[in-house]
């Protein structure tokens, strides 16, 4: 077994392990660095209420989700597949010998629907909590009712590192409150005079070069919303830095695996790292040798339109919260500096941490989910937020003219093949209706590009042709 450093965790895990053991259920406030998300599940998988069975820990992230596992597997000196193993979409790693399944949120509502009183779990993990996920409130409403109704030895542990612990812990039935203390450096933290104009590309291209120049120690780790403007950026920083010892690596979930590898592993010597990276690095994922942060103080959340019955994805401020979380990232090794790219002004104007994306999202996966459970009225279930009335009555009025309901509301057979698909509603009935057209393999691809990533979208044409082509 891998050799591990003392983590601040430790302090805290008899705690942990008497809240769990006799009120069934926790709440672990966890600052960053503490090490929560890989030393938990490890430190409590011989308890004897466990009893053998699994522990499953859910990860808002699927790039989170594997290295988390794959971290935990290396401590037990083994490969990802044997002790610990995950689930994401489309990439599972698991053996007949694994007690720690590290999933993506989606995953564990799939495992519900096909087994409401998981069977063969012992301990559910709702990791990053404060991230306040759709698919992670559905999860922990849906865990909430399987223990009431088939599982009450269930154990059920909430972990975040800013959340307000009093809400989840009342809706825990009173929940014992763990906390623990990060590992924390010193982190000087600079911005702006005035606010910026022009592309944030440029500001933040300017601003990597002037940190590495006026800071000789440590990588950088730089903020960005998305993929676009990490493209963008690493072309500008390549020009700049042309003769430099310095490797610029994008770090994003849909890079390979190699190239993931890369950016979050230390620098060789007498070079330095850039990690262009989108939000995925503020919390679970911990980037090598990371000293400096440059943070554009913006995120890109997905926004629904009840108006035109669409999600799309739109550009904020980062909230306070989130901001605090990547200026703790140039702590974690040593002191540090982070450059936040606006102005004492505008941080105050920012909200105080993220809305629970169950209060703007498309509520349309959620209805169907929840009528594959049996559940057509979200009152019959515990939240922390319940879905917004309006919403919830647009997206169940979306599935009954889709043929996923009945006209009094009971899922209908196509609507149970609908939630098999594990796609949007309105993909997987284009799914389905194209197959007695001859049409389904069209339909799929059409399916992938609509609800993936956009494979040409820096070449700024909508041709759907070309992108079925290039999916070909």
């Amino acid at each position: 077994m891998a050799v591990q450093r003392e983590l601040p965790i430790e302090r805290s895990i008899p705690a942990l392990r008497e809240a769990l053991a006799g009120r069934r259920q926790a709440v672990l406030i966890a600052e960053p660095g503490a090490g929560k998300t890989t030393r938990v599940p490890l430190a409590l998988l011989e308890e004897p209420w466990l009893a053998g069975k699994k522990i499953i820990m859910l990860e808002p992230r699927r790039l989170a989700a594997r290295n988390a596992a794959r971290f935990m597997a290396s401590a037990q000196g083994e490969e990802v597949g044997g002790t610990v193993g995950y689930r994401v979409r489309m990439d599972t790693r698991v053996g007949p010998k694994t007690r720690i399944e590290v999933v993506t949120e989606g995953v564990l509502t799939r495992m519900l629907q096909s087994d409401p009183a998981l069977e063969e779990a012992g301990l559910i993990i709702f990791d990053e909590f404060h991230e306040r996920s759709l698919n992670a409130d559905l999860g922990l409403a849906l865990c909430l009712q399987s223990r009431q109704l088939f599982r009450e030895d269930l154990r059920l542990l909430v972990m975040s590192a800013t959340l307000a612990a009093e809400p989840v812990a009342e809706l825990l039935e009173d929940a014992p409150v763990v906390t623990c203390e990060g590992r924390m450096f010193p982190v000087d933290t600079h911005y702006l005079a005035r606010r910026s104009e022009g592309p944030i590309e440029g500001a933040v291209a300017a601003q990597v070069v002037r940190a590495l120049e006026a800071d000789r120690e440590g990588d950088v780790l730089v903020f960005l919303p998305g993929n676009a403007e990490i493209r963008r950026t690493e072309s500008r920083l390549r020009a700049m830095l042309t003769n430099a010892p310095v490797e610029v690596a994008p770090l994003h979930g849909s890079l390979p695996q190699d190239a993931q590898d890369r950016a979050l592993a230390p620098s060789p010597p007498g070079r330095r790292k850039v990690v262009l990276s989108t939000s995925v690095a503020e919390s679970s994922l911990t980037v090598e040798g990371v000293r400096i942060v440059v943070d554009s103080g913006l995120m890109r959340v997905p926004r629904f339109s009840p108006r035109t019955g669409m999600t799309h994805l739109t550009t904020i401020p980062v909230s306070m919260d989130s901001a605090d979380q990547r200026r703790g990232r140039a702590g974690r090794v040593a002191p540090g500096v982070c450059y936040r790219l606006w102005t004492e002004e505008e941080h105050r104007q920012f909200s105080a941490s993220a809305a629970p994306e169950i209060r703007e999202a498309d509520l349309a996966p959620l209805a169907l989910d929840l009528a594959v459970w049996g559940v057509s009225d979200p009152a019959e279930l515990r939240w922390l937020d319940a879905p917004p009335a309006a919403a919830f009555a647009q997206a169940r009025e979306l599935l009954a003219e889709l043929g996923a309901l009945t006209p009094q509301g009971a899922l209908t057979a196509h609507g149970e093949r609908m939630a098999g698909l594990g796609a949007h509603p309105r993909l997987a009935h284009m799914m389905l209706a194209a197959a007695p057209l001859g049409l389904a393999p069209l339909a799929c691809e059409l399916a992938a590009l609509l609800g993936e990533r956009d494979l040409l979208r820096a070449a700024g044409d909508a041709d759907v042709a070309l992108r079925v082509a290039a999916l070909r």
